[in-house]
């Protein structure tokens, strides 16, 4: 008989979203005005009639603590089963974090005993995708693998940044790399794992002092090939690693095509979250609205053009929003200018601030050059931006900066790849 715990990996920094991961793990980032991250990874737990949960978290687990609570949303607050927030703990002669993917399991290992399964689906808390994992645990049943990957095929421009496998005729895994600098092949990890528990049991006593296994890509996995039955499941649906500010960005905005490549409409498939309780959205005479998504209790008195608005947020008379991504309850005051930005919750831009101005975008920000570098413009959580500045492209905002850390801008502009803030303030 089948008894499957899905382990959900939600303890990622995200380093690569830069400010939007400064105050919030990367699973509990906001997306697609009304959504956190992981709320699609749960979803599809749910919706493949997986009902037993662990969600392992660690870095800055609070914003996701209270985003998942006890789950009722996804039909997960259950007397048997149901969802389980597990994250480090001290005990006697041991005081460690999570070393690794494989050690975040481990060292919950009592637990997941506990439940008593036969396989453990290990899943990423940190992707964009639609997927029922039943075909996916009917095909290792079928082949009597102890662990199946699921796989899916990549440009080879971009393999670099994934595990990649060889398989036979049978797709049993004969050979893997874990991000190879030459990828020898398409054939990418999606990060999402079943594993007989026995077996990896067995695999995870084998760590000692010349025998790391703290992490799947890195160690687990290599040390199965040829010595297990390990196999790769293809999936040929919709996936994305919104892991860097561009991902992020192109990702949000391809939900305002006539014809999306993630539907989030579909009654069949739905994604499930804690919404707020707000009132609908108002939009006032003088609003133009065209081609985005407008959540509950926004006011719109002001433009938007293909953007994606989240609860709460307010755009003044006279205000333009384009081409960009505005989170929970901020506030675009009159007459400001919003172009090709993200900016997070609880930001106030103030009276005609333009934000994301100039054709520079090839100067990359002075201290994120390898995260904010495509013209994107990134505020921060709770900024305070003052009103009548110009803020060109590539410019970071640190989250919580306030008003007096723009005025060593004398002239009032923030020129392209410059920072602003930066001190580890707010909660």
């Amino acid at each position: 008989m089948r008894n499957v715990l899905a382990v959900i990996m939600a303890g990622g920094q995200g380093t690569r979203l830069s400010v939007l991961s400064e105050h919030r793990a990367k699973p509990s980032v906001p997306f697609a005005a009304k959504y956190r991250i992981i709320d699609f990874t749960l979803s599809n737990c749910v919706n493949s009639g997986i009902y037993n949960v662990a969600v392992l978290t660690q870095y800055r687990p609070h914003s996701l603590n209270d985003h998942i609570r006890i789950g009722r949303p996804w039909d997960l607050d259950r007397a048997r089963g149901g969802v389980q927030l597990l994250q480090p703990y001290q005990t006697f002669g041991r005081d460690i974090w999570y070393r690794g993917t494989a050690d975040a399991v481990w060292q919950n290992w009592n637990f997941i005993e506990s439940q008593r399964p036969n396989m453990l689906l290990v899943l990423s808390g940190d992707h964009i995708y639609k997927m029922d994992y039943r075909p996916m645990l009917e095909f290792h049943e079928r082949n009597n693998a102890d662990l199946t990957i699921a796989v899916m095929r990549v440009p080879i421009e971009e393999a670099h940044r994934f595990g990649i496998m060889e398989v036979d005729g049978s797709y049993m895994v004969t050979r893997f790399w874990e991000k190879p600098k030459e990828p020898p092949g398409d054939l990418a990890s999606m990060g999402i794992y079943v594993f007989n528990s026995s077996i990896l049991k067995v695999r995870m006593e084998e760590a000692g002092p010349d025998t790391s296994r703290e992490d799947f890509g890195k160690h687990v996995i290599p040390s199965m090939i040829g010595r297990d039955r390990v196999f790769a499941y293809l999936f040929e649906g919709y996936w994305v690693d919104v892991g860097t500010l561009q991902s992020y960005w192109e990702t949000s905005l391809s939900l305002l095509s006539s014809d999306p490549p993630l539907n989030l409409y579909d009654p069949d498939w739905v994604i499930h979250t804690r919404s707020q309780e707000k009132p609908p959205v108002k939009f006032t005479p003088q609003a133009i609205v065209r081609q985005s998504l407008v959540a509950n209790g926004a006011v719109i008195h002001g433009q938007v053009y293909h953007s994606v608005i989240s609860p709460g947020v307010y755009v003044a008379p006279g205000a333009e929003v384009q081409d960009s991504v505005v989170m929970n309850d901020t506030w675009i005051g009159p007459g400001a200018k919003v172009d090709k930005a993200i900016i997070d919750k609880d930001v106030v831009i103030g009276i005609g601030t333009k934000v994301g101005v100039g054709e520079d975008i090839d100067t990359p920000n002075r201290e994120q050059p390898d995260r904010v570098y495509t013209g994107i413009t990134v505020i921060g959580k709770g900024a305070r931006v003052p009103k009548g500045f110009t803020l060109g492209r590539n410019v970071l905002v640190h989250s919580f900066a306030e008003e007096k850390d723009f005025t060593h801008f004398a002239d009032g502009i923030v020129p392209s790849g410059e920072s602003v803030g930066g001190e580890e303030v707010g909660t």
